[in-house]
């Protein structure tokens, strides 16, 4: 959970920097954001989640 959490927050702010950086307008930006939870209600979403889940455990195992 605090994983997706942070996810979550990270692509947020992400998805603002863009749309105030000019990168992204509003009208794709909601396109984005609808597409983004009409995917998650559809059976891809445990793929989905499984692969976000590796890249955070790949992530997490990188010694520095």
């Amino acid at each position: 959970m605090a994983i997706s959490l942070s996810v979550v927050l990270l692509l947020a702010i992400v998805l603002v920097v863009l749309i105030r950086g000019g990168s992204l307008k509003g009208g794709p930006a909601v396109v984005a954001i609808l597409f983004g939870f009409f995917l998650a209600s559809t059976d891809m979403a445990p793929s989905v989640n499984r692969f976000m889940d590796s890249i955070a455990d790949t992530i997490n195992q990188i010694n520095f």
